[in-house]
Parts: C-alpha cells; structure tokens; sequence
C-alpha cells in the first residue's frame, strides 16, 4: 500500500463570499478570533449589572475628572445612569419625565464634551448630563436644534440628522458646547447643496465624517478661515447602509455602507474591506427591517471592531450575529452571540462592600440576639452551602440591618447551626426591628477579579437579552472552525484520521466530503480526540475538508489547523 500522508491543513481565512475549492479560505471560522498563527477562543458574555427596566436603545460610558466611570443608557422613553454601588438603573430623564418615544429605526446617540455628556434623539431637544453635579438630564443650553447625531470635531459639538433641515450640519462655537447662534464666536452651519440628507457624522481629533444619503464629505477645522471647517466631498454615489455602523478609530472610519463594508480616512477615499470576503454574506443575512440592530463598536485592547445585526432568522429586539474584523491582521471572523446593544464600556471601579452587595445569593437577616457572651448572633434564612458557602471566608458584609444597627458592616463569623451565626468581636447593643441581609460569597461573584484593577480600561461589552450590561469575560464560547476543501486532482482519497493542531484538551473533529464540487457537503460523524489528540475518522471522498468543534467553556489559547492521515484510494 502507498504511504500515507499527514501534512497539516491550516484553518484559513474566514472568507463565507468564496467557494472554499481552490480558494485557501473557510465558511466555517466562527466563535473564535484571528491570529497571525491561526485563531484563538473567543469568551462569553459575563452580566455585571442588574437588569435595565426597557430594551436597550444606547449605551454610553464617561469619565470624571476624579478618573471614576459613569455609565449611561436609554431606552426608548428614557434614559438612565447606572448606580456604581448597586448596579441598579436610576432614571435619569429630565424632570423624571419619558420623552417622546424613538423612531422604531433609531436609537440614543452620546458624547462626551468636558464634563458634560451629551445625549440626542431626533424627538426632543440635546440633552446634558453635568457630571460633577447633575442628578438628571436638562436641555442642553443655547437651543440647538433638535438633532438625531453627535460628535465631537476637535472642540466642537457636531448634530446632524436634524429636524428642522435634514441637509443641514450645525456645530457649537469652539470649546462652547452650549454656544449655538450661528455667527456668533464660531458658531455655525453648513447646508449641503447636493448628496441628499445628513444622516450622521463620525468625530475626531483633527476632523469628523459627514455621511449623507449619496454622498461622504470630510469635515477640517480651519483656523482663521471664515468657513470654519474645510469641507470636502470624500466618495459620491455612496450611502450609509446602517446609521449606527460607525466607528471611529484614531485617523481611520470604518462604517457599513449600501455596497458593503469600507474604512476611510480625510486623506483619501473609503477603501472596501468587506468585497469578496463577508459582504455577500452580510447582505444575504441581515434583516433589513431592523437595521437599529445593526450597531458598529471596537475594542481599544486589540485591533479589532465589530459590527453585530440581526439576521433575518433572528428573534425580534435583539441581534444575533456579530462580525469581527481586526484590521491589522486584515481577517475576519464570525461570533454568534445574542443582545440588544453593542459598545465599548469602561467597569466603575469597586469596593469589597459592592462586591459582596453584587454576589449571588444573598442570605435574608430574620432577627438579632445576644449570644450569651455579648455578641451578635444573625438567625438568617437559609445557611452555609444551601446557596453560598460561608465556611473558610475570612469576612461576610452584614447590611441593611434595623434597630441593631451594629451588626451592619464587615465581620469574621461562627457557624452555630443550619440557622443562625455570631459575629466575632461584636458587641449586642440594641434589639431587632427588621430588615438586613449578607451578601454572597465572593467566589459566587460572576466575574474575575482581575477584571476590576482594569476598570478604567474600555472594553468590549453589549447589553444582553435580559438587558443586564456584560463584558466578554466569561468562559469560552463553543468554537467551530474548519479547513478549506483539500482537492486531490480528481483521485479519490481515504482519510484513515486526523489530529487537530490545538492546544484544546477537548475537541471533536468531523469529516465534510463531496465527490463533485457540485455536490453539497455531508459530514461524517464527530470523533472526540484521545489523549494524543487523534480523532478516528475515516472516510472516503475526493474533496474533503476538516471540522473542528471546541465544547463551550473549554480552556484553550490556539487553533492552527487538522492533520489528516490521508492515502490515495485503492492504491496497494
């Protein structure tokens, strides 16, 4: 018999626009991220928050002065402030009043200029937030009009998608973001005379992005002109296909427009990044009756952005596809993950106390007594292990407690019986009158903490399906990748097994086979691999091409590509 081969096929890039045959490219590269040695696990939504009261229209992160973090999200009624020390949504509406309600194709669009934080929608008035000092939204001074975008062009505030004149660009006087009488200080607008509405602008440093219906112009401060902004036309004949796709990334733009996926800078004009790669797949999936859902985002720890949509299969409110694409490595990949909002968000940092306010499980307090000795003895709802083991913790938060208010804070324990503990080096002073309760343990609590020393770093994040904000911290997300098809140059070929190149402990491998490139795909049977990672497969087929399925919540770092141990079919 002939010798057998075992050369490696690689997991090439994630390509869904191409025919796998021929073409060094995967349908299949999905839940994972682009290495430039192959591709790595991609985690799972963590919840960090309790639930929001409405769907998720917007989300929005700002910092202090103090360097803390102030979370902020809208509904499409109302808008809301996240409480740092009980990850609770305090509305935040003005005068405690909803606002007209969003264009069911629009969402909540936010800035920050200084300490305000900016907040539009097409409905009402801008918004303003003081973070030093306010308790609530308020109209933004100096009647701008009421607008649908915003950004901030070097020390400008930007509106577009204007009510009273679609066509218009209107910005605030310079570092004046409640200066907005035209003429006044530089203060000013602009009317585009052709390329239809302004329907967004993206901001920046040194300039923003006008996107109109038929046309993308870039917008330069000129100082001392008396333009104010040089304004010049980028690409004609060119639209934005979803208003929330953009996303700003130092000099560079990237958005999703009506012939596909482009990046762009104010030095030239937008270049495709998605052509023959994804936009195909991407036209051919979205619902585009719900185009709120797609929303674009990035994550400033890694080259990467990310465009999430709702398929034309997927569940109503909520998208379920999300396309990566690092921009240095020049790949992309697919995640299917589920929610309402997709963004970048920086943690608040926390204290021990809101860690153990914000663990699973909280006992119930039910009365106070003296133990006899003179400490405080908690009778509680339910013990130890039934929901969180207090055995071996160094210290349990009491809080909420009445009437014996000294049992409230942090204290090392005595387990006395399935119902009741003593608070070591207390001292009972006053009786019972209700209330109170433990936090869980901080073992229970859903995130590492690791997480929180990096608080002030954004991350990627969305609002999921139950409305809880999450980080992508939790444990892997089940992996699929798979090779392109291997095309034996009409011999048929038998595959006697394959090994996995992965640092995966668990992984199965499956065999996709065809004898003609007009043929559709069949798969053999997964085989999960031993412990010399080897799968037994076998089959007997002309083109072939390699699966592998990574479980959810296995621990791995790579995926490089599958061995097969493949001989020519017959051949003695």
């Amino acid at each position: 018999m002939a010798a057998n081969t075992q050369r490696t096929l690689p997991f090439p890039p994630w390509v869904p626009d191409l025919s796998p045959i021929g073409s060094a490219s995967s349908v299949t590269i999905t839940n994972v991220y682009p290495r430039k040695d192959g591709y790595g696990p991609f985690p799972s939504l963590q919840a960090f928050t309790q639930a929001l009261p409405a769907s998720c229209r917007g989300f929005f992160f700002a910092r202090k002065t103090d360097g803390t973090i102030a979370i902020f999200a809208g509904t499409s009624t109302d808008l809301y402030q996240l409480n740092n020390t009980t990850f609770q949504w305090t509305r935040v509406s003005k005068g405690g009043i909803s606002y007209s309600p969003l264009v069911a194709t629009a969402n909540w669009q936010f800035a920050q200029f200084n300490d305000l934080v900016i907040a539009t929608q097409v409905n009402t008035a801008p918004q303003k937030f003081t973070l030093s000092s306010s308790s609530a939204f308020a109209d933004l001074g100096g009647s701008p009009p009421q607008a649908a975008f915003v950004a901030i062009v070097g020390f400008f505030v930007v509106l577009t998608g204007l009510l009273s004149n679609p066509r218009r660009a209107q910005w605030s006087d310079l570092d004046a973001p409640e200066s907005w009488t035209a003429g006044v200080g530089l203060s000013d607008f602009q009317d585009m005379s052709d390329g239809g509405n302004v329907v967004n602008v993206s901001g920046g440093d040194q300039y923003g992005v006008l996107f109109q219906e038929e046309s993308i112009r870039s917008l330069v401060y000129a100082p001392g002109s008396p333009a104010i902004f040089q304004i010049n036309r980028l690409s004609t004949q060119e639209s934005l296909f979803g208003n929330n796709s953009i996303i700003n990334i130092g000099n560079m733009v990237f958005y999703c427009g009506a012939a596909g996926f482009k990046m762009t800078t104010a030095a030239g004009a937008p270049v495709p990044i998605g052509k023959d790669r994804v936009d195909r797949y991407f036209f051919q999936n979205v619902d585009k009756s719900n185009l709120q859902l797609l929303v674009g985002a990035s994550d400033p720890n890694f080259t990467r952005v990310y465009w999430a949509f709702k398929s034309i299969a997927g569940q109503a409110g909520l998208f379920d596809t999300v396309l990566l694409y690092d921009y240095v490595l020049d790949q992309w990949a697919l995640l299917k993950v589920s929610g309402e909002w997709l963004g970048s968000l920086a943690k608040p940092g926390l204290t021990l106390e809101n860690m153990d306010a914000i663990a699973l499980g909280a006992l119930q307090v039910t009365g106070t007594a003296n133990n006899g000795s003179g400490a405080i003895r908690l009778a509680l709802s339910a013990t130890s292990n039934q929901y969180f083991n207090i055995a071996g913790q160094n210290f349990i938060e009491v809080q909420g407690v009445l009437g014996t208010t000294e049992a409230n804070g942090s204290w090392a324990v005595t387990i006395i019986d399935a119902h009741h503990i003593d608070l070591i080096g207390s001292t009972y002073t006053n009786a019972y009158v209700s209330g109170g309760a433990i936090g869980g343990s901080l073992e229970t609590i859903p995130f590492s903490f690791d997480s929180i020393s990096n608080a002030s770093v954004a991350q990627i994040a969305a609002m999921n399906s139950l409305g809880q904000l999450c980080f992508f911290t939790g444990p892997n997300l089940e992996a699929s990748l798979e090779t392109a098809d291997g095309d034996p140059q009409a011999s048929t070929v038998e595959i006697n097994g394959a090994r996995p190149i992965t640092d995966s402990p668990a992984a199965f491998v499956s065999i996709g086979t065809r004898l003609a490139a007009n043929a559709p795909i069949v798969y053999s049977a997964e085989y999960p691999i031993d412990d010399q990672s080897w799968a037994e497969a076998y089959v007997e087929t002309r083109y072939a091409r390699g699966h592998l399925r990574i479980p959810a919540g296995t621990a791995w770092t790579f995926a490089t590509g599958i061995q097969p141990d493949v001989s020519i079919a017959g051949e003695a």
